[in-house]
């Protein structure tokens, strides 16, 4: 099995919260730049999307908090797509410190909504195949 994709991140002072640690919110942020980034290295871009008529939407998410993170981290943000069929599918995150330590795992849910009739659209993983110029990115 390969490894996911992963993009590197430094934490950033002004992200954190009183204690110094991460702030929760940032952890999404972290994760939804990860999901951006795969997209673009798949070859598909905001514009390309929305050319297409469809945008990305998260339907869910859960985070686990494992350790803390502090201003001048550096992590690793992985990104995998699981698919099941259907309208949706999964997105499982890790974002993992330079010395291996698991710092969160994010588990999402999302879909493509078709961005005219405001409702999913029913194959995503095949407009993702459609679109991508390396759909092996996401598992496909």
């Amino acid at each position: 099995m390969t490894e996911p994709f992963s993009v590197p991140v430094t934490v950033r002072g002004y992200e954190t919260d009183v204690q110094g640690h991460l702030n929760q919110a940032v952890y999404l942020s972290y994760a939804e730049h990860a999901r951006w980034c795969l997209l673009r290295e798949a070859g598909i871009s905001q514009a390309r999307l929305v050319g297409k008529g469809v945008g990305p939407v998260a339907l869910e998410t859960t985070i686990r908090y494992r350790r803390e993170l502090l201003a001048g981290d550096d992590v690793e943000v992985t990104c995998g797509f699981t698919w099941g069929g259907g309208k949706t599918f999964r997105m499982e995150q890790t974002i993992r410190k330079s010395d291996g330590t698991v710092a969160a795992e994010i588990t999402a849910v999302g879909g493509l909504m078709d961005l005219k009739a405001r409702k999913l659209v029913s194959d995503p993983g095949e407009l993702f195949k459609e679109l991508a110029a390396d759909p092996s990115l996401f598992g496909l």
